[in-house]
């Protein structure tokens, strides 16, 4: 805090009225009158962004505010010789001012702590052979950068040859992955083998990294639908009160026969005590604040009526593959002719899902030859592959295929199978397995006990998903969907009035995370569900999804807390003032420090609560007490 108030021209003003404002006050008490000027000059320091502020949001959105209110406030005080009080009130109101944006500050650090991960400097290779120290920045797609042993990788980009790689700041799975020659990598993670040339597929502006960072970024400037509310209170409540406080004034010196001096002295108290202040700052704070929670533990919330909403989640679907499972297939066994293995992986080098991708990499070591032809492939959506005569995909498109016999035991087993075939002939078939994420177990079953329903939604076949959900504990599974069976699913819900989540991480899990009240898409999956989705899981653990899910709870909690006090602070203090049992200073002093109280409460969001540390310790038990299960 000390460091902010020495760099931030703000608090350099306020560090500068206090000083003046206890200066008057001991000049005061030597019963000097230059303790007058001394007090001016504080409300000068003290008052320059409040009236600054007063005046360009008055003009520029045509509407007076709470800052506006604060400056009346001192000038009348001025005005009737209570320099001190008026020093006073706008020493507090500018110290509140500044803890808000210290609390800003402190959210906005998450994002350099992000950028930190990412070098600003890379290695490039000309084509005469030298190496050249580069901005990162200025790196443009085909550039080739050296990455040495050791160090982070700047850009995104695919690489030239086998590379051992750190991935946790992107998935948070510490287990090093082996990269293979063509394939992508991504700037931010950490090169733990030997040094390897990087072509630049994406500029520096677009990489996974910098689309984080640009998200967090916008989540601090989207309101949430509360803070939105009071904005537009706001207004007409300032409003309100400068019609109110005249006529209050008017009331006194005319009904009560109150002199002019004590009817405008009561009125500057009503005026004070009135100022929504603590009102307005009890929910963008904390938004805030548990905006920053969750980016600090990898959960990304794209803005603050995301994190509002989160907390009234009653039904939750999640998609299969890379999301309750790592994604990460692996070939246990095929039966296909060696004509037909060229054909299969060239087509499914067109395909970016994680199936096609395994497939890839299993038959890449058997030096395959592949097509010269350039032929047009098709997706079937949400299916498989055409190209000409030939078909890859799921099981179902070949129901009345001729010999799905003989390849019915393998259709039968728990893996997930690829079948391909030739007109209405199969040919052959591949079987793969996927890796359950630990975390999804625990946190399906804290979100279930949590009294949130959690619901399986697959394009994978019937007997794989259900493998899956009895493994987790999922009651309800749905599969062999297609996209446009997902948004059936959340429709029907949504239909119910719930507010309906959705977890996805592939390009058909996009319409879905579009349609759902909360799409949620896994950092790892493509740039399609990231965009459509309103949060992003950074490093892919479910466990840290389920603790924002409480935190978005906690934050519900604490603005309720915020609002009921500000305005029971508000409504007792006018009503003492009416009364006539409330002077100046003291109803500075409490309707100030209000304010700085309901800021403080929900700076409490900027930590981890003891709950979720107990529940990441129940989850490392968990994963202790049961290994990973390969489906």
């Amino acid at each position: 805090m000390l460091n902010y108030l020495k760099t931030n021209r703000e608090g350099q003003f306020l560090v500068i009225g206090i000083l003046l404002t206890v200066l008057g006050f001991n000049l005061s008490i030597m019963d000097l009158t230059s303790s007058r000027w001394a007090f001016y000059g504080a409300i000068v320091f003290l008052g320059f962004y409040a009236a600054k502020e007063a005046l360009v949001e008055t003009f520029k959105h045509k509407a007076p505010n709470d800052a506006l209110l604060m400056i009346l406030s001192a000038l009348g005080a001025t005005l009737i010789q209570y320099e001190s009080e008026g020093a006073v009130l706008l020493l507090i109101f500018a110290g509140a001012e500044v803890l808000e944006d210290y609390v800003t500050d402190k959210a906005t650090d998450s994002i350099s702590e992000l950028m930190s991960s990412v070098p600003n400097q890379a290695h490039i290779m000309r084509e005469n052979g030298k190496v050249d120290r580069v901005p990162t920045d200025s790196l443009a797609i085909g550039d080739t950068v050296i990455v040495q042993k050791g160090a982070q990788l700047p850009i995104d980009g695919t690489i030239d040859r086998q590379a051992v790689l750190n991935e946790s700041a992107l998935t948070g799975e510490s287990i090093p992955v082996e990269k293979s020659s063509g394939d992508m990598v991504y700037a931010g993670t950490l090169n733990e083998g030997d040094v390897f040339y990087l072509t630049v597929t994406q500029t520096s502006n677009d990489t996974i990294f910098s689309n984080i960072i640009h998200m967090v970024e916008q989540a601090q400037q989207q309101p949430s639908k509360k803070a939105r509310w009071i904005d537009t209170f706001e207004s007409y409540y300032v409003t309100g009160v400068l019609i109110a406080v005249p006529l209050f004034i008017i009331g006194l010196f005319f009904l009560q026969d109150l002199s002019w001096q004590d009817a405008f002295y009561r009125g500057l108290v009503l005026l004070t005590v009135a100022s929504p202040c603590a009102l307005v700052a009890s929910i963008t704070p904390a938004t805030l604040s548990a905006i920053s929670n969750g980016a600090k533990n990898g959960i990304l919330f794209k803005g603050g009526k995301v994190m509002e909403r989160f907390g009234e989640l009653k039904t939750l679907y999640t998609d299969k593959t890379g999301t309750l499972t790592q994604g990460e297939f692996s070939v246990t066994d095929y039966e296909l002719a060696d004509d037909y293995l060229p054909t299969l992986v060239y087509m499914e080098q067109q395909s970016s899902h994680p199936i096609a991708q395994a497939i890839v990499a299993h038959f890449k070591s058997e030096k395959i030859e592949l097509p010269t032809e350039s032929a047009q492939i098709e997706e079937i959506a949400g299916a498989g592959l055409k190209m000409g005569n030939i078909t890859v995909g799921k099981p179902d498109l070949f129901k009345q295929s001729t010999g799905i016999e003989t390849v019915q035991a393998a259709i039968d087993s728990t893996d997930t199978t690829v079948i391909i075939a030739e007109r209405d002939r199969i040919v052959g078939y591949v079987n793969l397995a996927d890796k359950i994420r630990v975390s999804s177990r625990e946190a399906v079953q804290q979100f279930q006990a949590a009294g949130v329903e959690v619901v399986l939604l697959t394009g994978d076949q019937q007997r794989v998903a259900e493998a899956v959900a009895t493994d987790i504990g999922i009651p309800k599974t749905y599969a062999e969907l297609l996209p446009e069976d997902k948004m059936n699913f959340i429709q029907s819900s949504q239909s119910n009035n719930e507010v309906v989540g959705m977890i996805g991480d592939g390009i058909n899990d996009a319409p879905a995370l579009a349609h759902a009240d909360i799409g949620i898409a896994m950092g790892s999956g493509s740039q399609a569900a990231m965009e459509s989705a309103d949060i992003v899981i950074v490093k892919n653990d479910l466990q840290k999804l389920f603790n924002s899910y409480r935190l978005s709870q906690r934050l519900d909690k604490i603005i309720k807390q915020n609002l009921f006090f500000a305005i029971g602070v508000i409504i007792t203090l006018i009503t003492l003032n009416i009364l006539g049992g409330l002077d100046l200073p003291m109803g500075v002093v409490f309707h100030e420090v209000s304010t700085i109280l309901v800021i403080l409460n929900g700076l409490r969001l900027l930590r981890n609560s003891s709950t979720a540390a107990t529940e990441a310790n129940t989850s490392q038990q968990h994963t202790a007490d049961h290994p990973e299960t390969i489906i």
